[in-house]
């Protein structure tokens, strides 16, 4: 649904899938500040909601997904993955329990395929599944927070940040993106989900194997990298871009922004056995890496907390 704020003086739509947000309100590096100092909410109202009720709703979602539920405290949020029986990323969702449902945000365009799985699901626990489209999400640069969406209209006069402000605050503090750091075959640890969407000693859901098998052998095929991007060119890399090291392709970009401290920025997923200290080129840009997820990432390689330091 396109969002009202939309219509401010200078909004301009992000490209999809989120057209129906603004990216930018005509100023993305003080947008960008203000969102840091805590002055400013970024409309995502694009993204859809979903709606658990019934008494069973945290411990049928701790059984079906990835992240430990059943002892979710009210109004706490939290991350949770839906994997297949390989253990590929399907869904990511953020969710929180206000004490009478789960409230839970995805991606838009994937609300529909998520319900349509967990409506199989229910068997003959006391769950019901349904669309929240009278909610809305907003974010600062720390939090999520939901909103009647017929109340998106009372934030027209409220100092706003687009989208673009919102994902190089991402990128910087390197979080992946459903659909942009993901394709049909990631896995959590390829981009770092393990800890804050994955929790490693409960009980057995969908998907469960790959996990602990990765964990306990080290080796994910791929991993996820921060790029730092050449200044000088014009242009970003697009998402799907190219990576190469040494005339060879080794993986993909992600997202890339303009960070307004840090510059050019990008996330990209590569091959696990390009060296770290490796110089690539990123749809042509050249660009120096930081490693986010460590070659041999598993049980006796952590990754750094410190690396999930600011966006959901």
């Amino acid at each position: 649904m396109r969002s009202p704020l939309l219509d401010l003086p200078g909004a301009v739509p992000a490209d999809a899938p989120d057209s129906d947000v603004a990216a930018h309100y005509g100023d993305l590096f003080a947008e960008q500040r203000a969102l840091v100092k805590g002055e400013a909410v970024v409309d995502r109202s694009n993204r859809e909601v979903i709606r658990v009720t019934g008494a069973d709703r945290l411990k049928w979602l701790n059984d079906l997904t990835s992240q430990k539920l059943d002892t979710l405290k009210q109004g706490e949020w939290t991350q949770t993955l839906d994997l297949d029986l390989q253990g590929r990323v399907l869904h990511h969702l953020t969710l929180t329990d206000d004490g009478e449902s789960v409230l839970a945000h995805v991606e838009p365009g994937t609300g529909q395929s998520l319900i349509d799985y967990l409506d199989r699901m229910r068997f003959m626990l006391r769950v019901e599944v349904s669309r929240a489209d009278d909610l809305a999400v907003l974010s600062t640069a720390t939090e999520d927070f939901l909103v009647p969406r017929a109340e998106l209209p009372d934030h027209l006069g409220k100092p706003l940040a687009g989208l673009w402000a919102y994902e190089a605050l991402r990128i910087e503090a390197h979080h992946p993106r459903l659909g942009f750091e993901t394709d049909h075959k990631t896995i959590p640890h390829e981009v770092g989900w393990v800890g804050g969407a994955v929790h490693l000693s409960k009980g057995c859901y969908r998907g469960q194997e790959t996990v602990a098998r990765v964990h306990n052998l080290g080796h994910p095929p791929r991993r996820l990298v921060f790029l730092h991007l050449d200044g000088s060119v014009d242009t970003l890399p697009e998402h799907g871009a190219p990576v190469i090291f040494e005339s060879q392709e080794v993986g993909v970009v992600g997202s890339a922004a303009r960070h307004h401290e840090l510059g050019p920025i990008a996330l990209a997923v590569i091959k696990r056995t390009v060296p770290v200290d490796a110089t690539l080129l990123a749809g042509g840009v050249a660009a120096a890496q930081e490693v986010v997820v460590p070659p041999d990432a598993g049980r006796n390689v952590a990754i750094d907390p410190s690396l999930r330091r600011r966006i959901r």
